[in-house]
């Protein structure tokens, strides 16, 4: 087994993972859900993370996306389907992750050498990702990798994303944070979403906010100021290493040199990406 540098494989992921996620904020993404009829914001997200799964229901997307009130997806699906097929809706998905990456990155970018560098050691890296408990890795590790370098990238980095994600709520579940106490610790730190954010994207209420961080101090993880006491930043790392055990095989399996090589390229490619304002400047923080 190879042996890496402490956190290699969460500093790559940390980079990795937004290109990822400029999508779900583009316009281009809104726009191509649109034309196929979907036009409010929060049943294109849902259709469009959950397509992969096919014409599921509501019960699997909460669970597999945990921290979203399971109300909040049942207005939006099954019903979406018989607006746009999954099958439509990945592939509008895919156009707007050409489109965006052509906007945020550039067309010299995406057609160099780097860029296909990244997209053949992100690729390598998820040979070693595994479907068992893991719905939402293993549902886009049966979709076709495109052929397009930049595509492939995305591809690779959308199989990284969810293989950490699902391996995450097993940490969150081991670690007794139920979806709106994950989100409030996870806010508390100041690296998640912004509390506005989240109640305008979730499902979640103020009331539901204020009754899980009143859980979270009773615990003792959260103090009356709102920042997590020393237990409660001992909880998160330790929910942060349970990830990084559970995500380890993809980069130990692409190798210290390959993990480095692929974090300087994502680097590179997420710096170009916030600097043309791929993300709303107020997403994250703890207001």
């Amino acid at each position: 087994m190879t042996t890496l540098p402490a956190r290699a494989g969460r500093r790559c992921h940390n980079v990795v993972n937004p290109l990822h996620s400029t999508v779900y904020f583009s316009p281009d993404f809104t726009a191509e859900l649109g034309a196929l009829g979907v036009e409010d914001r929060s049943t294109a997200y849902f259709a469009g993370r959950a397509a992969a799964f096919g014409r599921v229901g509501p019960g699997a997307v909460a669970a597999s996306f945990y921290n979203f009130k399971y109300d909040l997806v049942a207005k939006a699906l099954p019903a979406v389907w018989d607006t746009a097929s999954p099958e439509d809706v990945l592939a509008a998905r895919l156009r707007s992750v050409d489109s965006t990456l052509r906007r945020l990155l550039g067309d010299e970018a995406l057609a160099s050498d780097a860029m296909a560098e990244a997209a053949r050691l992100a690729l390598r890296a998820t040979e070693a990702c595994t479907r068992h408990a893991r719905p939402l890795y293993a549902a886009h590790a049966d979709l076709p990798v495109p052929q397009e370098p930049h595509l492939a990238y995305w591809h690779a980095a959308t199989l990284l994303r969810e293989h950490r994600g699902d391996g995450h709520l097993a940490a969150l579940l081991d670690a007794g944070l139920d979806p709106v106490e994950a989100l409030v610790s996870h806010t508390a730190t100041g690296k998640g979403m912004a509390p506005k954010w989240i109640l305008a994207t979730r499902g979640w209420t103020q009331d539901d906010w204020d009754a899980a961080a009143h859980r979270l101090r009773e615990r003792g993880l959260l103090g009356a100021d709102g920042e997590l006491t020393e237990a409660g930043v001992a909880l998160r790392a330790g929910i942060e290493d349970a990830t990084d055990r559970l995500d380890a095989a993809p980069y130990e399996h692409l190798g210290a040199e390959g993990v480095e090589r692929l974090t300087e390229l994502a680097t590179g490619f997420v710096g170009t990406a916030l600097a043309a304002g791929a993300f709303p400047a107020d997403l994250l923080g703890k207001s």
